[in-house]
């Protein structure tokens, strides 16, 4: 999914800024700022990419300090000079930011605390797609995202090109490992989700092993997913399979080894990693020194 397929989730991100800035600027606000800084002293700054990365969330900066003008009374103004789904060199500028000082620096920390995250995980994902250039397979996400921040997170995905697996529990019926333990193995457990209205062809099924995979098969799912299967198992799979239906790997899957598993067949390679472990890039709030004497 490219950033121009992707939908920023504004009505989340505004629950989120709110929420951050309570978190960040307490009872009193920037106490620090306001000592050094008569209200209405003017500022300029830069938000600067310090590294290559993909941009992704851009629109955060405006939504940052919109939200402080309404809670604070402090006013920046945001130029945006960059567009999400764009690579970012070090040393660009991806957004001015001028107004009172107060706004300024109040708003600095969230909006790159935020922002920071959000271009990891796009950035993180364009290289896993990146990896697997040419091939049918496709590089998707999970539910392992950071509480609260799901559907950031998840724009962020689509934003380096990646797939939204499921958004929420409601979105995919999934049989997984503990449903089958529970319900006393694969065919219970499909033969429920078909008594519940559900149709096996458009569920998705989790094995741990080939001879699960030829029961989930025989059963007429529409997906399986491969968990913590090697390459060769993979390749069995999709030789058995024979297009009856997609295949899904996803456990322990590493960045360098992902073309492996997309060459043996796999038809989305799905990675927790792209969440819950993607570094948050470095950027940085530049004063415009120019300015600064103002």
């Amino acid at each position: 999914m490219s950033s121009q397929q992707a939908c920023f989730p504004h009505h989340d991100a505004r629950r989120i800024i709110a929420l951050a800035l309570e978190e960040d600027l307490g009872s009193n606000g920037d106490i620090t700022t306001a000592a050094v800084f008569p209200r209405g002293r003017p500022a300029s700054a830069r938000l600067v990419a310090r590294e290559e990365m993909v941009v992704a969330g851009l629109e955060l900066c405006a939504m940052v300090y919109e939200e402080l003008a309404a809670r604070c009374r402090h006013r920046a103004d945001v130029r945006l000079l960059a567009e999400d789904g764009q690579r970012a060199r070090p040393g660009q500028a991806l957004a001015q930011v001028r107004g009172d000082a107060r706004a300024v620096f109040a708003g600095e920390r969230v909006m790159l605390n935020l922002l920071g995250r959000l271009c990891g995980i796009a950035t993180a994902t364009a290289r896993a797609v990146e990896e697997i250039a040419g091939m049918r397979c496709t590089i998707a996400d999970t539910r392992k995202t950071t509480p609260g921040l799901r559907l950031l997170e998840k724009y962020a995905v689509a934003v380096g090109g990646g797939e939204n697996h499921r958004l929420r529990l409601d979105s995919l019926v999934m049989i997984k490992d503990n449903h089958k333990f529970l319900a006393g193995g694969i065919g219970p457990a499909i033969d429920a989700v078909r008594a519940a209205g559900h149709d096996p062809a458009k569920i998705e099924v989790e094995v741990d092993d080939l001879a699960e995979f030829e029961q989930a098969l025989e059963l007429g799912v529409g997906w399986i997913l491969l968990d913590n299967m090697d390459p060769e198992q993979v390749r069995q799979a999709a030789q058995r399979a024979a297009g009856r239906c997609r295949l899904e790997v996803s456990g322990g899957l590493q960045p360098g080894r992902l073309r492996t598993y997309a060459q043996a067949g796999a038809d989305r390679l799905s990675l927790g990693a792209l969440t819950h472990s993607a570094r948050a890039v470095d950027l940085g709030l530049d004063l415009d020194r120019d300015a600064a004497g103002g």
